[in-house]
């Protein structure tokens, strides 16, 4: 059977990008953390590095670029799903994952535009071995230079120091079950319990398995939290090139989220 020829029909250029990015009210003054989905769009032209120059062009020198940068290949073997792990190979797997590495680590599951970001100058990766993120403009020091090894996502992290200083998240293509920032309510509503992680890093010259603790995240309710803010007007939305475009202020998001889980989830072991 003939595969019918597939024609792009939308094609997205840097200055579409520009465009549509400051009419939701982008601008070179914000601190942003940004989640992508290039299949989203039909098709951008220049993928992950006309993205990536957009940003950045329009953050000039004032501005700040988040994205995480996490790499779950760097974790304990006993929580891997998609494939699980037989207990017996544990061990073995933990001796044999490469150490944490800020500029090679394995980031697949982020996407194409957060590794064409995180290999960019001027961009500063924070220290955590399976929960990093990068960082490039006025204030990606101080997001990133400080994360906790413990409870990564809570107050010592990029997410709290962005709430505190009033940024904002832009999804392109992707939706708030993407938004790593909001895992900062679960921490601020007790509503998660602890778990012990582990991951692969260099201490003292050797490699060791660290093991740290974190509470059991989960990004199910965000979608739940977006409809809420929806209801607000809280979020800005547009549509380039086949792919849906959000934008909006994380600490309201956070805020919305901590309240949502302190009206719906009770672990009273943790209160």
């Amino acid at each position: 059977m003939e595969k019918t020829k597939r024609t792009v029909a939308q094609p997205v250029t840097k200055d579409m990008l520009i465009t549509a990015l400051k009419k939701l009210g982008v601008s070179g003054s914000q601190i942003i953390e940004v989640h992508s989905k290039m299949s989203s769009f039909d098709y951008i032209v220049g993928g992950a590095r006309t993205v990536v120059d957009a940003l950045m062009e329009i953050c000039g020198d004032g501005g700040t670029i988040l994205m995480p940068t996490q790499n779950i290949d760097n974790s304990e073997p006993s929580d891997w799903q998609y494939p699980g792990i037989e207990p017996y190979l544990y061990k073995e797997i933990r001796e044999a994952i490469p150490p944490y590495d800020r500029h090679h680590g394995n980031i697949r599951a982020m996407g194409e535009v957060a590794e064409n970001f995180r290999h960019r100058e001027g961009v500063v990766i924070s220290s955590h071995p399976a929960v990093s993120y990068a960082a490039w403009g006025r204030y990606a020091k101080l997001l990133c230079n400080r994360q906790s090894v413990h409870f990564p996502l809570s107050e010592e992290s990029p997410c709290a120091r962005l709430y505190e200083l009033k940024g904002s998240v832009l999804l392109l293509g992707t939706d708030f079950d993407t938004c790593t920032c909001m895992h900062l309510a679960e921490y601020r509503c007790d509503c998660r319990p602890v778990k012990i992680c582990g991951a692969s890093m260099i201490h003292e010259g050797k490699q060791v398995w660290k093991k740290y603790l974190d509470l059991d995240t989960n990004c199910e309710s965000f979608m739940k939290v977006k409809a809420i803010m929806q209801k607000k007007n809280m979020i800005r939305q547009t549509v380039l090139g086949g792919g849906t475009i959000q934008f909006f202020s994380a600490s309201h998001a956070i805020d919305e989220a901590t309240h949502y889980y302190e009206r719906t989830v009770v672990y009273d072991l943790y209160r």
